[in-house]
């Protein structure tokens, strides 16, 4: 009986760990306040935030050769970007991009830690935006807190509505902007002030802007802490001699308040006053003398409130900076920092991205603007014509990627006496392609029966540089 009795407290104790376990991994999110925060690193956001702004709002509005200048025109599988036209057969130079993109993430996030994250990244961009819009609606940290926890009335209806209005404006100006980029956007929003957008046009802008709604006005850290896949893989390229935003834990512990007049140092405390300003400026919430964590963004918004600290009570700036962790155990200075940026990873980053960079740009420049496919009709083999002569029928698409009209000039060769039979010339519009029927044809006698490889050769007829050659082959029967 007595052992029965003594096995009670272990069974309930065992019950109580594991609902406070189920508890611990199903916690409900505690909505975040990040209080305004003013300084270098926010200037240097803001400005990232206006650059890419104006560009992605921008952009759409510009106009080059009687054209929207940058405009994905999926219907007709043209890709319009400044002065150049992309066609679908053009897709490796949408490789070249990815890659360089991925790379430039590699070497920056190896030297500077989470800089895309931390400023250019939409979902910083747009939260950051969107905070601001609430800090003008609703006041600062304090009062938003307040006008939460404050019982539900006209007023508080009255602030949400108008918040949760300009949130939903910008967000539909965001999906019309994106729609903007794969619909002429001046038609776009005529249509959209006749409401006479159609299906895909009206699905994809309400798409974007409930996204950007979603993601920048309710879910905010929880997309990078739980739904970008980014903060997981980061170690991978992290290295103690990566620059991250880093507490100085040797400087600042034991933290505790003081007096600005007393001798802290007699006190047995260290420079941090645990204000805990840092955490509430942090966008994720999260308190960075805690060490590097995955949800931190490397924003930079906790260095800027603790030096402002700092500077108010008169101690040296930098217990929260960018530095790496060899310079922190090591006590190093910005020019052995920098000296340690020139490591082999960075090499390696740097001349793969070099390389990538050069081959597009040559790639580029040296891109003939036309494009020529020939195919043989299978349908029809070797045939006697006229005269004696044997003739092969092909299908010969042409396609004029540039921006003006364009006449080329249509030859062959590879076997005696081969040519063109019909017009040996053709006109293409500015930016079309064209499919049609091509006959070659050769003497009675003039090659032995069998497949013979010729040549195809059309160039421009007022610029004899714009050239291209496809081979084929000519059936002798």
């Amino acid at each position: 009986m007595n052992d029965r009795l003594k096995a009670i407290p272990v069974v309930q104790a065992t019950a109580e760990a594991t609902e406070e376990l189920e508890q611990s991994l199903y916690e409900v999110r505690r909505k975040i306040y990040p209080r305004a925060v003013h300084g270098w690193f926010a200037g240097s956001r803001w400005s990232m935030v206006w650059l890419t702004q104006i560009v992605f709002y921008g952009l759409p509005w510009l106009q080059w050769n009687d054209r929207q200048a940058v405009l994905f025109d999926l219907a007709a599988r043209k890709f319009y970007i400044f002065g150049f036209v992309f066609w679908p057969q053009d897709f490796i130079y949408l490789t070249g991009l990815l890659i360089i993109a991925a790379y430039s993430l590699f070497l920056f996030t190896a030297v500077g830690g989470r800089l895309w994250c931390g400023y250019a990244c939409p979902q910083t961009v747009y939260t950051e935006i969107f905070i601001w819009i609430e800090r003008k609606v609703e006041g600062d940290r304090q009062r938003r807190m307040r006008l939460d926890a404050e019982p539900f009335s006209a007023r508080k209806l009255g602030i949400k509505a108008a918040k949760h209005g300009l949130w939903i404006a910008l967000a539909l100006w965001t999906g019309l902007t994106f729609v903007g980029y794969f619909t002429p956007i001046r038609e776009l929003i005529a249509h959209a002030a006749a409401f006479e957008l159609g299906p895909w046009q009206t699905f994809w802008v309400f798409f974007y802007g409930f996204a950007t709604y979603g993601n920048a006005g309710w879910m905010r850290e929880q997309v990078c802490k739980y739904m970008c896949p980014y903060a997981r893989f980061q170690s991978a390229m992290f290295d103690k001699d990566t620059m991250i935003v880093t507490y100085d834990a040797a400087r600042g512990e034991p933290r505790g308040a003081r007096s600005k007049k007393a001798d802290y140092r007699a006190q047995g405390l260290g420079d941090c006053v645990d204000c805990t300003m840092c955490v509430q400026v942090c966008p994720t919430g999260i308190d960075i003398r805690n060490g590097l964590q995955y949800e931190c963004i490397g924003c930079a918004a906790c260095i800027d409130a603790c030096d402002q600290v700092m500077d108010k009570l008169g101690y040296p700036r930098g217990l929260v900076r960018y530095t790496t962790t060899n310079a922190l155990a090591n006590g190093w200075r910005f020019p052995e920092i920098v000296r340690r940026v020139f490591r082999p990873r960075i090499f390696i980053y740097t001349a793969i991205l070099c390389v990538v960079i050069a081959a597009v740009t040559f790639s580029l420049y040296a891109r003939v603007p036309l494009k020529v496919d020939v195919l043989r009709d299978r349908a029809a083999v070797a045939r006697e014509v006229e005269g004696g002569k044997l003739e092969n029928v092909y299908r010969l698409q042409i396609m004029n990627t540039q921006e003006q009209p364009r006449r080329y000039r249509i030859a062959a060769s590879g076997l005696p006496s081969l040519a063109v039979a019909g017009e040996t010339e053709v006109e293409l519009p500015a930016a079309t392609t064209r499919q049609f029927p091509f006959r070659l044809q050769v003497d009675a006698g003039a090659a032995a029966t069998g497949s013979h490889k010729i040549v195809v050769e059309v160039n421009a007829v007022d610029d004899p540089s714009i050239s291209t050659r496809e081979k084929a082959v000519f059936l002798v029967r």
